[in-house]
């Protein structure tokens, strides 16, 4: 799935609830949905590959210009997240940077036949030339699968939203922008309440920004967001309505001996995600990964280093505006592994139990079905073996920022640029 101009950069990837589908977003506003191979004799729960086929392309959101204050709103879709399925149609919120919409995604495969006031082109007949009256009946028809916009929840943010979250009881989801974030009912578009608001009364004294938000997979009362300054906040709305004064906070002291100039910038953490069981959380900051126990909120109960190499490269990568970008992670479905992104178009996992890590690249040279991923290593110094890459060969134009993992199988969706990859466990 090669694409060429900016307007293909994949921008977000999501799967729903059971995995069957996938949709990514892009930066020319764009939703292409995939749906998984049924046909597949290997389905789901044996080790057949993981095939997913185009099932619906929409333009989810166009250009815009903000005359107010004479700005441009990009269409780049920020987000995407799915709502659990109740019926046959599904529904799912994308946004870019000032606007939620609400999309349901429906399937035709029956159109009405045999009406009495049209012809077989659809034009109205005269109702002096019908002698007889007939019964309409569904014929068979080759499958359409549409997209409409349901709801648009628009006006509420003044800043970037960079996070949507639905609530576990499906009713009502949270946006985030740099500085407030608003809870929304999936059926009220023209009203929103504000929860965490922490701009200051003179903008000088601005010292954090919110980064992500998220609410909690069940405790429906609880979210948590993240901010520029390396810590997260974990709120509760039945304490009061504007959460961000009674929250828990969750810090880790900085270590002195790797104090710099950019500790500021590595610290802050671009994504935060609850675990499936809802007993942890993982964040990720510039160079590492960590997982957060919901009930100590003094330290991280476990830290990853990412690429640890670029710790020596942080100056040319504040050059080069790298050190500004944004990494996403992901939980496999029973919580046990981490997975998240890197440069060169490797991603890295974590295997929790085994304290094991690997990194993997895509690339299309892998992109052989069947191909087994070689672990790729990454040399900092002295003699490199030859099967390593030297850190100085590092492509950073080519970069992993979206990430995720199949609720159930160990099914990966890798946006690499303008390439989305699906990689399966081999057992």
């Amino acid at each position: 799935m090669s694409l060429k101009s900016t307007a293909d950069i994949i921008s977000c990837v999501e799967f729903n609830n059971d995995g069957d589908l996938l949709a990514t977003g892009d930066k020319g506003g764009r939703v292409v949905i995939f749906q998984r191979d049924k046909s597949n004799p290997h389905g789901a729960g044996h080790a057949g590959r993981g095939e997913y086929n185009v099932y619906s392309t929409f333009q989810s959101h166009e250009p815009e210009f903000d005359y107010l204050k004479s700005l441009e709103i990009e269409e780049k879709i920020n987000k995407i997240r799915w709502l659990k399925r109740t019926n046959p149609a599904n529904f799912l919120l994308s946004t870019n940077d000032k606007t939620v919409k609400l999309w349901k995604v429906t399937e035709r495969d029956k159109r009405p036949d045999g009406y009495n006031l049209k012809d077989e082109t659809g034009i109205l007949k005269d109702p002096s030339t019908v002698t007889k009256l007939r019964v309409p009946v569904f014929k068979p028809m080759e499958l359409m699968v549409e997209a409409s916009p349901r709801r648009i929840f628009a006006n509420a943010h003044t800043y970037h939203i960079n996070s949507i979250s639905v609530n576990s009881d499906q009713e009502t989801f949270l946006s985030a922008d740099d500085l407030r974030i608003n809870l929304w009912h999936l059926e009220v578009t023209d009203q929103s309440f504000n929860i965490v608001d922490i701009k200051p009364a003179n903008m000088e004294e601005l010292t954090e920004v919110i980064t992500a938000a998220e609410f909690h997979p069940t405790e429906c009362s609880l979210f948590v967001y993240s901010s520029s300054k390396g810590t997260l906040r974990l709120c509760d709305m039945r304490a009061q309505a504007l959460c961000d004064k009674s929250a828990k906070l969750f810090e880790e002291p900085e270590d002195p001996t790797n104090r710099s100039f950019f500790s500021e910038i590595i610290s802050s953490i671009s994504d935060v995600k609850f675990s499936h069981n809802g007993r942890y959380m993982v964040t990720r900051d510039y160079l590492s990964v960590k997982v957060w126990d919901l009930n100590m909120d003094t330290k991280p109960i476990e830290t990853y280093q990412v690429h640890e190499y670029l710790r020596s490269k942080l100056c040319s990568l504040y050059e080069n505006d790298c050190i500004f970008d944004k990494f996403e992670c992901a939980w496999s479905g029973d919580d046990r592994h981490i997975m998240t992104g890197s440069y060169n178009n490797f991603f890295r996992m974590f295997d929790r139990e085994s304290k094991r890590d690997s990194t993997l690249e895509a690339s299309r040279e892998n992109m052989k079905p069947r191909t087994v991923l070689k672990p790729r290593k990454v040399c900092t110094g002295g003699k490199r073996k030859k099967e390593e890459i030297s850190v100085d060969c590092l492509d950073f134009n080519k970069k992993i920022l979206h990430t995720a993992w199949h609720p159930k199988e160990n099914i990966l969706a890798v946006a690499a640029t303008n390439n989305l990859y699906i990689f399966q466990s081999k057992d």
